[in-house]
């Protein structure tokens, strides 16, 4: 077997784990391996068991397997190795820690708001229960960003109110809600000529749009069909639309809040936006 490994004929994965062919591992091979290395009780975790329910797009560089807290596996490179002193139920050709508690262990872990928002919006796309992970969250006490977990995915949450995104998070939060504007449907659908498009935010009845252009989807600006879009809008339906971004919500929230409470007094709006602090450089 030595000779076989030392001349590439043979891939040693882990220490007593070889794969009977030569070159470079797939993702399901080499989680596989990790999975025989660490032995009885073993499952997928965290980002692995993430990926392998198709959570997030990527596995990411290192294989993450969960043991139970009385066994000893040591870590290897490219393999982290979690001990649990109650392991929770895994299945799956590809053992894995079930989804919803996998989305605990990763929203444990993740150190911003907008981390958790981005996971949060993803674990709904992908499908996985939110009342489950709710159920699950009930029994970590020191689970992190708990109140935020429960906001995004609880009854008439923050997902159920049409947030996909961490910045139409900090829009609503940062913008709309904190000075006082009139509440917006979210990801309202329209036809607009031979197409059906989908706006982020439309003030009914206002004729005015915000759409949220998130850095990583948009780093050039608006895109071509953005350009097609607003301009139809604008002659079809007489609308106007607001395009933000990062740099607006985020470094600019007062700015960006007075200027579609300026759009909505234009267009009718009868009410007054509040100051968010003292500091706060919206002039009601």
């Amino acid at each position: 077997m030595s000779r076989r490994v030392a001349s590439g004929e043979w891939t040693r994965a882990f220490p007593g784990v070889l794969v009977v062919h030569p070159g470079p591992l797939t993702w399901r091979q080499q989680a596989r391996a990790a999975l025989v290395y660490a032995g009885a009780g073993a499952a997928l975790s965290h980002r692995s068991a993430a990926f392998a329910h198709g959570i997030l797009p990527e596995p990411g560089r290192t294989v993450h397997v969960s043991v139970p807290a009385g066994r000893r596996v040591t870590a290897q490179p490219g393999l982290v190795v979690h001990r649990r002193r109650s392991m929770p139920f895994a299945s799956g050709r590809l053992r894995a820690v079930g989804a919803e508690v996998t989305v605990l262990d990763l929203v444990d872990a993740l150190p911003t708001a907008d981390d958790v928002v981005g996971l949060v919006c993803e674990v709904v796309r992908a499908g996985v229960r939110p009342g489950v992970v709710l159920l699950h969250a009930e029994d970590r006490r020191a689970l992190r960003h708990r109140g935020l977990l429960v906001g995004m995915l609880g009854t008439d949450g923050l997902v159920d109110q049409g947030v996909e995104s961490p910045l139409e998070h900090r829009y609503l939060r940062d913008v709309e809600r904190a000075h006082g504007l009139p509440p917006a449907a979210a990801q309202q659908r329209q036809r607009v000529g031979r197409r059906w498009i989908r706006a982020d935010r439309v003030h009914v009845g206002l004729g005015v749009r915000v759409e949220l252009d998130g850095q990583l989807a948009h780093p050039h600006g608006r895109t071509d069909d953005d350009v097609w879009r607003d301009n139809a809008v604008a002659v079809e339906r007489s609308e106007l639309t607001l395009r933000y971004r990062w740099r607006h919500v985020v470094a600019h929230p007062c700015r960006t809040a007075a200027q579609v409470a300026a759009a909505l007094t234009a267009r009718g709006w009868q009410g007054r936006p509040r100051r968010c602090a003292r500091d706060c450089t919206l002039t009601p």
